[in-house]
């Protein structure tokens, strides 16, 4: 079986099967929790992330694949995110949904609402639905009049858009009042709302984002991605995160070619071939990706999303520098993949973590609020859309 037909049979027999499995047809949306024993809680809050990237994720396998099952399941997604996500009295999306679909933690974030500026362009980008890309404008109006500062765009708020504790963003042992995380996700919305749009005030802000990277985030000594920061984006702590930095480094090479600006293009091509081949040099090991390096100390857990943003950054690497080690790279995550992360059990998926040596970490659950189809479910697309191939 070559590269291709391998991911595209996860993608259709395996990962969409587990989450068409998880609609829920008596409340809406899909079900919020699924432990590592396989059972669901059908009563569990509804993760408003979760449905965004599970909204994203049907959407575009109706845009690439083709297949009314795909726009059946785009469509459920969309009514739950419609009607049970989005604040039309005060703006923004909630944080949480009960399982019946009422507000169960109503903090606005920017990185929350980017993603459903995504979903929703995304869902309009399948199937011309004007409504999502009304709602889509609507949501980054919302990120661009209430979120900005002089210095970018503030993160975390109350419902009523007070400045609040950036606590869903930090990691580490820091509180972050800015992260690099959350300027990856506003460029990775705008671009899809771009793609839906083609509005020059999108294309403006996209650019702005664009530069922060350029000139706060990007780390021009170590070939990195700066992670955490204060408001005025001055950097805190001392990590670096190999995974974020691997997926900025298809994600960003995206945004610039959607805009179509040779300069940018130009720039960010030969940055993000940087990041890559230094993420190559660094943090592949035994056939994964490291997570992450916080001072000294390296985390060799592998994290599900951070191996399928690995293949898919290699492959763009090796797109864009016709080097063959990053296309051997990305082969060689693939069958580690298959090896330690994609779950074999009757009614599994992948496992959101493993350890160094090949071991699922039981406490984590298998569908939560970050767990979702949208990393693995998106390297399964841009394997088929990319067309590199291979014998595995």
């Amino acid at each position: 079986m070559n590269f291709i037909e391998d991911v595209k049979r996860e993608l259709t027999e395996h990962i969409v099967p587990y989450w068409q499995a998880l609609k829920d047809n008596e409340y809406g949306g899909f079900y919020g929790y699924k432990g590592f024993d396989l059972n669901v809680d059908k009563k569990a809050d509804k993760g408003v992330i979760l449905h965004s990237r599970i909204l994203w994720f049907f959407s575009s396998c109706y845009e690439v694949l083709g297949g009314e099952k795909y726009l059946d399941l785009a469509r459920h997604a969309y009514k739950y995110v419609k009607d049970s996500c989005i604040d039309y009295e005060l703006g923004g999306v909630y944080w949480m949904t009960t399982y019946d679909g009422k507000p169960a933690d109503d903090m606005k974030h920017t990185y929350n609402i980017a993603f459903a500026v995504y979903a929703l362009s995304a869902y309009y980008n399948a199937c011309k639905d004007s409504e999502a890309l009304t709602l889509a404008a609507k949501l980054f109006d919302d990120i661009e009049t209430k979120t900005p500062d002089e210095y970018g765009c503030r993160e975390a708020f109350t419902r009523d858009w007070q400045p609040a504790d950036n606590e869903a963003l930090s990691e580490n042992g820091l509180k972050a009042e800015k992260t690099m995380n959350s300027v990856l996700h506003l460029i990775e919305a705008y671009t899809e709302l771009y793609r839906a749009s083609h509005s020059e005030r999108v294309a403006q802000r996209l650019k702005y984002q664009l530069d922060i990277v350029e000139n706060k985030i990007f780390d021009y000594d170590n070939n990195a991605l700066k992670v955490f920061f204060d408001e005025k984006f001055d950097v805190i702590g001392d990590i670096h995160s190999y995974g974020h930095d691997i997926e900025a480094s298809w994600l960003i090479d995206r945004a610039v070619e959607t805009l179509g600006d040779d300069e940018l293009i130009k720039k960010f091509n030969s940055l993000d071939l940087r990041i890559a081949e230094n993420i190559y040099n660094i943090a592949l090991e035994n056939g994964s990706l490291n997570n992450e390096r916080d001072k000294d100390e390296i985390n060799r857990t592998r994290i599900w999303w951070v191996q399928a943003e690995a293949v898919v950054g290699f492959l763009n690497a090796y797109a864009h520098s016709n080097d063959e080690k990053f296309k051997t790279a990305a082969l060689t995550v693939w069958d580690g993949i298959k090896n330690i992360v994609i779950d074999k059990r009757e009614g599994g998926e992948w496992f959101s973590e493993v350890s160094f040596e090949g071991i699922p970490d039981e406490k984590k659950e298998m569908t939560g609020p970050w767990k979702c189809p949208y990393h693995n479910g998106r390297m399964c697309l841009e394997v088929i859309k990319r067309g590199i191939n291979a014998d595995v």
